[in-house]
């Protein structure tokens, strides 16, 4: 029997650093993916094949330990947790094929970890769900990874819904489904090509300088809130107790979770322009406060700010690179793509990837006999 997983990509509309400080963000799975062929051997030697980077893993089913190539580390944390739990995982060999971006800030990692791990949940015929994943993807992110992240990116993956973004509250996972789909305008990504890495960047730092202003407001306000659920006024309150660094990451993280919450009531009213605004805003935090972007993201977001027919853009993703997501009307998409990319061609010395995006369903899954 063999398992076949298609495990998509997302991006988020709005809501970016938010989901770890107990926010609201405004995802959506798409349609590139990353997809899984699994079957079971009789050795104990295991095979995962990429295709798409032409790499292998090779290992011991009984012997997981870390590796010093990046990759493998999703495929074996994922091994080590169903290790520790369960007792009939055996030997296997698994091939992986992708139309996924790598390092463009649209979860390729949370993609493969939760598609490897649906795959070994159908495969052994384990009673794991959704919900499952999305902590499996967090052990594995933490503990062989490295990284503080959030909910956000594995809940997508796992809960999207054709033509729909996610509202969802990382505090509690609670989460609404909110239409996006219209004929006039189109979701581009913008693909700068420059290569982020989560762990070497200063990620994990963003996250420690929230939990510091966290704490802080919690003593203050003898309270238990997360950052992104406090007020600016009251982050004004005790601005004299924070260092500069700490007041402005805070200071980005709870008015880009009241944006997401505006944001979700203007695109059910189909007021695109009115959210676009608030990509800048939130582009514009990001850069000056968060301090998570670079001259190349920046570039691409001020260029379209002087377009009309670009509705709104911001970064997306953890930064230090990746992509731009931008609101363009459909009649001008091919237009924009070809005179941005002369332009950043001609600023960088670098080529720019544009990555034409629609909203799709998760994760899915079947049986081959």
């Amino acid at each position: 029997m063999i398992i076949k997983v298609k495990s998509p990509g997302r991006i988020n509309l709005i809501g970016e650093h938010t989901d770890y400080n107990g926010g609201h963000v405004l995802p959506g799975a798409i349609d590139k993916k990353i997809i899984f062929e699994i079957y079971k051997i009789e050795n104990n030697d295991c095979e995962d094949k990429s295709d798409s980077i032409e790499e292998s893993l090779l290992f011991n089913i009984n012997e997981i330990k870390k590796s010093n190539t990046h990759w493998h580390n999703y495929i074996l944390g994922t091994i080590d947790f169903f290790k520790k739990k369960e007792n009939n995982i055996t030997s296997f060999k698994c091939s992986i094929k992708s139309n996924l971006p790598i390092g463009a800030g649209i979860s390729s990692s949370s993609a493969l970890i939760s598609g490897f791990s649906r795959a070994i949940i159908e495969l052994f015929d384990l009673k794991y769900d959704k919900s499952d994943i999305v902590n499996i993807v967090s052990y594995v992110e933490r503990n062989f990874i490295g990284l503080q992240g959030g909910i956000m990116d594995q809940f997508t993956i796992n809960y999207g819904l054709k033509d729909n973004l996610i509202l969802l509250n990382c505090n509690n996972s609670s989460y609404n489904y909110i239409k996006f789909k219209s004929e006039s305008i189109r979701i581009l990504l913008l693909n700068t090509n420059v290569k982020h890495s989560l762990i070497n960047s200063a990620y994990n730092d963003r996250v420690n300088e929230c939990q510091i202003a966290e704490s802080i407001l919690n003593s203050y306000f003898n309270d238990s809130r997360r950052l992104a659920n406090y007020k600016l006024d009251e982050l004004n309150e005790i601005k004299d107790k924070l260092n500069t660094t700490v007041y402005n990451r805070a200071n980005f993280v709870i008015a880009e979770n009241e944006r997401t919450i505006t944001s979700s009531r203007l695109i059910k009213q189909s007021n695109f322009k009115g959210f676009g605004k608030l990509m800048y805003k939130s582009h514009h935090g990001l850069r000056n406060l968060y301090e998570v972007s670079c001259s190349e993201l920046d570039y691409i977001v001020d260029f379209t700010s002087k377009l009309k027919y670009v509705l709104g853009s911001r970064m997306m993703g953890g930064g230090f690179g990746g992509c731009t997501i931008n609101l363009v009307e459909k009649n001008h998409i091919d237009n924009f793509i070809e005179e941005i990319s002369e332009n950043y061609l001609k600023t960088f010395n670098k080529n720019l990837t544009p990555i034409k995006v629609n909203i799709g369903n998760g994760l899915t899954y079947k049986k081959i006999k």
